[in-house]
């Protein structure tokens, strides 16, 4: 009888393990299935900027050609030779870099300060001031332009770099980003600086400062990238674009009466694409921490 019970076991055991196998292997297979979903839809997004990369390799017989193709018979590294002797474009990237360092570190100050303020500190009509502050964001740039050039005329900034740094800097997007940040800060840590005697200042330069790191490089990413890539302000009120021009009003030097010059765009477009990259590379410890905890754990 004994002998029976252990030969049944065993065949009664093997039908609960026979579908283990499947499950593993579908389990297997369908984050798979997902990264390969997503590589796909990451080429499609950088399908253009593998195009610009090729074409700035082609002769200039070449970009057009029918069929299209991908690489030219040559790879043409006098393009960016002659996209840098073309015009002053090492000045165009000075001149941007100026202006993107100095308008990201004035935004981040006004941000970080007004953030703090708008999140922290209690004052009447606080939440009305915000919520008119806010409502800006809701105003093209273009509705603006007419009344900042006005403004830059009355102070004596049109074609200067403090018209290109300054309007731009007092942004409601970095206060909100921030104060969503304050917000989910607990109310302790401010209470136990006051307890060990730091007033409104030093708590937020030595407590607050410190914890907003990674949302601040969301927002250093972002404003350097909006001053960096800015064209029609520039346009407006710069007026010597050889000495003051940025990157975007350089790269319209190369659509002229002698033609477009469509293989030194594409090579100058490769360059000014650099320091946006550079700029990411550097900041990417801190960016997925940011974009997770800032604008949206407020309370």
């Amino acid at each position: 009888m004994l002998e029976t019970t252990s030969r049944i076991r065993p065949l009664t055991a093997r039908p609960r393990g026979s579908g283990v196998p499947g499950r593993r292997w579908t389990a297997r297979i369908r984050p798979a299935i997902g990264y390969v979903i997503l590589c796909l839809i990451a080429l499609l997004f950088l399908s253009p900027l593998i195009y610009m990369f090729a074409t700035s390799f082609k002769p200039p017989a070449e970009i057009f050609s029918v069929p299209p193709k991908l690489f030219g018979s040559e790879f043409r590294w006098q393009n960016y030779q002659e996209a840098l002797n073309y015009m002053p474009f090492l000045r165009f990237m000075g001149n941007g870099l100026l202006v993107s360092a100095a308008g990201t570190a004035l935004t981040l100050v006004v941000s970080a300060f007004s953030g703090y303020a708008f999140s922290r500190q209690r004052w009447r009509g606080r939440n009305l001031v915000f919520m008119v502050f806010l409502a800006t964001l809701m105003i093209p740039q273009e509705v603006l332009i007419v009344p900042m050039f006005v403004m830059m005329q009355k102070v004596g900034w049109v074609n200067t770099f403090q018209a290109l740094i300054v309007p731009w800097a007092f942004t409601a997007f970095g206060a909100f980003l921030l104060r969503q940040f304050f917000l989910g800060v607990p109310q302790e840590l401010d209470d136990a600086a006051r307890v060990d005697g730091a007033g409104t200042l030093r708590t937020f330069l030595l407590v607050m400062l410190p914890l907003a790191r990674p949302t601040m490089a969301v927002l250093a990413v972002f404003s350097f990238i909006s001053y960096w890539n800015s064209f029609l302000w520039p346009l407006v009120v710069i007026n010597d674009v050889n000495n003051l021009g940025t990157i975007p009003l350089g790269l319209q030097m190369f659509f002229g009466q002698q033609g477009n010059q469509w293989h030194l765009v594409m090579a100058a477009s490769v360059i000014s694409m650099a320091p946006t990259l550079l700029l990411l590379i550097l900041l990417q410890k801190h960016l997925v921490k940011g974009i997770v905890t800032s604008g949206f754990g407020g309370r």
